[in-house]
């Protein structure tokens, strides 16, 4: 008998994630092996990121990891699920409308300093006023590793590179004080090398029904080796943490932050070089995917349920 007329049975794999189901484990989650370099900071976001996967056990199938263009927007290879590989700065919008046109999906975005602040940065602050549902990780490493160090948006003033061979010169941005301006309704920094306090930032804004947003310190080793040892407890730094508020009704709970408090989100935000770690903001407003789902639910009670065709139709008849 020729190969050509074997059958063989499909090889049944059960569904992961979800009630009734097994639940999402990390060999479910690993795709490929990450190609980034010895001692990356990125290799820590990943093992977070899987921790926290396996936390909110969502069905693998709803889940969707998308990303620019960097060395952190290497990310949707190397985790067993839906997702892509955009162009450079560009994955917002098209995560946008992964997120708008499937409501039961869960739409995670990955990027860098560059992709989110420079090229993309027209495309996150729409992102972000429009409070679409989903999630942006950003790794800030404060450089342009993948193309060989050059100054990138958040590369602190003096910063040598290819590009500023004497210092960099030009202001940096920061990073939260843009995203409260932009108008994310979450918005946390963590440190890559915290797994535990990073781990609970990017579980808290998967949560959160909204655009949320997680700044992550993330060391490039190759170019721009120690540049946020301020923060490592390890290295002699001071990893700061915003404490929030209880509202336990004691005196010391007057000192803490209230995440809903955007004027002193602001202020913690201008604190001097490393700042403060945590939840910076959280207010809840209705989403782009809400407020669509009633415009489209007010327009089908208009016109009594017609169909798209009739619609069109109607449409072109008025023309005439």
């Amino acid at each position: 008998m020729s190969s050509e007329n074997i059958v063989t049975a499909p090889v049944e794999v059960p569904a992961m994630g979800g009630p009734g189901r097994p639940a999402l484990a990390k060999k479910t989650l690993v795709s490929d092996h990450p190609t980034w370099c010895p001692g990356c900071g990125d290799f820590a976001v990943l093992a977070s990121f899987y921790k926290v996967l396996e936390k909110l056990n969502y069905p693998q199938e709803s889940i969707v990891t998308f990303a620019g263009i960097g060395c952190s927007s290497r990310f949707p290879y190397f985790v067993n699920s839906y997702g892509g590989h955009y162009i450079h700065g560009r994955s917002l919008p098209f995560a946008a409308a992964i997120s708008l046109g499937r409501e039961d999906l869960h739409v995670f975005v990955f990027g860098g300093d560059g992709d989110g602040f420079s090229i993309g940065g027209n495309h996150l602050f729409h992102a972000a006023r429009k409070n679409t549902r989903m999630t942006y990780v950003i790794m800030d490493n404060s450089v342009y590793g993948l193309t060989k160090k050059q100054t990138s948006p958040t590369s602190p003033i003096g910063f040598k590179s290819k590009t500023d061979p004497w210092g960099a010169i030009d202001q940096p941005v920061n990073p939260i004080r843009t995203l409260l301006n932009a108008g994310a309704t979450f918005v946390a920094r963590s440190h890559a090398t915290q797994v535990n306090h990073m781990t609970e930032m990017m579980l808290r804004a998967a949560q959160h029904d909204g655009f949320s947003v997680v700044e992550i310190l993330s060391e490039c080793v190759e170019f721009n080796e120690g540049a946020f040892d301020a923060a490592n407890n390890r290295k002699g730094g001071q990893f700061r943490t915003i404490e929030l508020k209880k509202n336990d009704g004691s005196p010391e709970d007057a000192a803490r932050h209230d995440p809903a408090d955007e004027a002193n989100a602001y202020r913690l935000a201008i604190e001097p070089w490393p700042g403060y770690f945590g939840v910076f903001y959280e207010v809840h407003r209705p989403t782009k995917n809400q407020l669509e789902a009633d415009l489209v639910k007010k327009a089908r009670e208009k016109t009594k349920g017609a169909g798209a065709l009739d619609l069109l139709q109607s449409s072109f008849a008025k023309l005439r």
